[in-house]
């Protein structure tokens, strides 16, 4: 209390002009409607100008949240898509066989996590791609990376809050693809060169194709799903031996422009892997 008497004797000046503009303004509005209107229609615009802009922040900011739900959803639906494709065609494989397969083994065993691309590369011979989730997330290592376009590439490395996946532009990698309509299948890999191609090895000579088919997982690998999208033959040629040929595929993924992922799991993966190191035995 002493400090705050002492405050005021040391800026008495003050304090007195301060109550001396307030009770001027006080008695200006109130007696003086028109400088009241004006005061009120300038306050009000001031207010309205302040929550105009508190509604774009705190809508800008709602949007990623928004964005991330969209983005789960989106990946929800395409994996819906991508089983009831996978039933469809067990039907009629089961169909032919004089027996139907059950819809909750066909629909069993496929999970998705949404991640965002942290970093990329396209330029390398080698290109990997790190990801924001990790083991924390439920991602592990051989784990597919694909996006609403087609196939991405598959998780190597993980830590608790990332993951290293290999690109689909690395040589090191080889996904097992056919074309689309068929059961044949090649080995797709990549050349090195260029970012939006890769090349179909070993596509029996027999296969009815032409430029322009669609190329897709063929679901032997264990780690992609049967029928993802990977591309379109753009070219072709016979290799050296004249029973095979080798396909030149444009890439649906845009490598230089990743954002968000959608990194699948296959829980039967490790079944299929322990069966077949137990027959190799």
């Amino acid at each position: 209390m002493r400090n705050l008497i002492d405050f005021i004797i040391k800026h008495h000046a003050w304090v007195f002009f301060i109550i001396y503009v307030v009770i001027s303004c006080a008695l200006l509005f109130q007696s003086n409607p028109y400088q009241r209107s004006v005061y009120f229609g300038s306050s009000n615009r001031v207010v309205a100008r302040i929550y105009e802009w508190s509604d774009v922040f705190t809508g800008y900011f709602g949007l990623r949240k928004v964005n991330e739900s969209l983005l789960h959803r989106n990946g929800e639906l395409e994996m819906e898509n991508l089983m009831l494709r996978r039933q469809l065609q067990q039907y009629s494989y089961a169909a032919a066989a004089d027996s139907l397969a059950s819809a909750d083994t066909l629909l069993r065993g496929y999970d998705f996590v949404v991640a965002r691309v942290i970093n990329n590369s396209v330029s390398r011979l080698d290109n990997y791609i790190t990801l924001d989730k990790g083991s924390a997330d439920g991602v592990t290592p051989e784990m597919a990376v694909v996006t609403s376009d087609g196939i991405v590439g598959i998780v190597n490395v993980v830590n608790e809050h990332n993951a290293v996946a290999i690109s689909v532009l690395n040589t090191k990698l080889r996904v097992s693809c056919k074309v689309k309509g068929t059961d044949c299948f090649g080995s797709l890999t990549w050349d090195g060169r260029n970012y939006e191609y890769a090349v179909l090895e070993e596509m029996p000579r027999h296969v009815e194709f032409q430029p322009g088919d669609t190329i897709v997982t063929s679901g032997f690998s264990a780690v992609f799903p049967d029928g993802v999208l990977v591309g379109t033959i753009h070219d072709y040629a016979k290799q050296k031996d004249d029973n095979f040929y080798t396909m030149r595929v444009k890439l649906s993924t845009d490598f230089s422009r990743l954002g968000a992922v959608r990194i699948v799991s296959n829980e039967s993966r490790e079944k299929q892997h322990l069966l077949e190191q137990e027959a190799q035995q």
